[in-house]
């Protein structure tokens, strides 16, 4: 099940990376590598950093999925910018279950859960962060005014105290997920940011 909802989280975010290309007029080719960027880019530098074969590699739908997500919006992309809204609620949702299921990784390997944490952020937002670079963005991670990376932390944080603690599983990694995927979708309602130095308005 939980591969399952890895790949619907790929898949999700290689939307997003595909419209990222078409909103930078890119032909299909680069369409396709924001695609694949964006969805297996966190997971591939987790699995990096913890010297292990990264998963996007060890499953032929880690492939299929973005290209698939790339077909689509070459084709459909003006029918899915519109229902963005609905995309949004699913990358939230992608966004939990990335930063809880990296956490663990994590864990799972002999990090500390300080460090396991940073590394679930970065399975969650490292995607984003490359497909920012590659089509020329500020990282949205250096200026997290819509609370992106800060759910994140918070079910990473999550996700490392449970299992600091011995709580481990389907169960952690659900609660890990949903709070961050909570979070996320109320600072898109209630249009929370993150303060700025002092001095500087909005």
């Amino acid at each position: 099940m939980f591969h399952l909802l890895d790949l619907a989280g790929v898949f999700v975010f290689a939307l997003s990376g595909a419209l990222m290309g078409v909103r930078k007029r890119l032909d299909v080719v680069g369409m396709g590598v924001l695609a694949g960027m964006t969805a297996l880019g966190g997971g591939v530098v987790r699995d990096l950093i913890l010297n292990v074969r990264p998963a996007a590699f060890q499953s032929v739908g880690y492939v299929l999925v973005p290209v698939a997500a790339t077909v689509i919006v070459f084709f459909w992309h003006p029918h899915v910018a519109r229902v963005m809204p609905a995309i949004l609620v699913l990358d939230a949702a992608g966004l939990g279950l990335f930063c809880a299921v990296g956490t663990q990784k994590a864990m799972e390997y002999g990090l500390s859960p300080l460090h396991a944490t940073l590394l679930g952020v970065t399975t969650a937002v490292g995607g984003g962060m490359l497909r920012d670079i590659l089509s020329g963005e500020i990282p949205t991670l250096l200026y997290d005014r819509q609370l992106y990376a800060v759910p994140a932390l918070v079910g990473s944080a999550l996700m490392a105290g449970l299992y600091a603690y011995g709580l481990q599983g389907w169960p952690a990694t659900l609660a890990a997920a949903l709070l961050a995927f909570g979070l996320r979708i109320a600072a898109m309602r209630r249009k929370w940011r993150a303060p700025l130095a002092r001095g500087l308005g909005d």
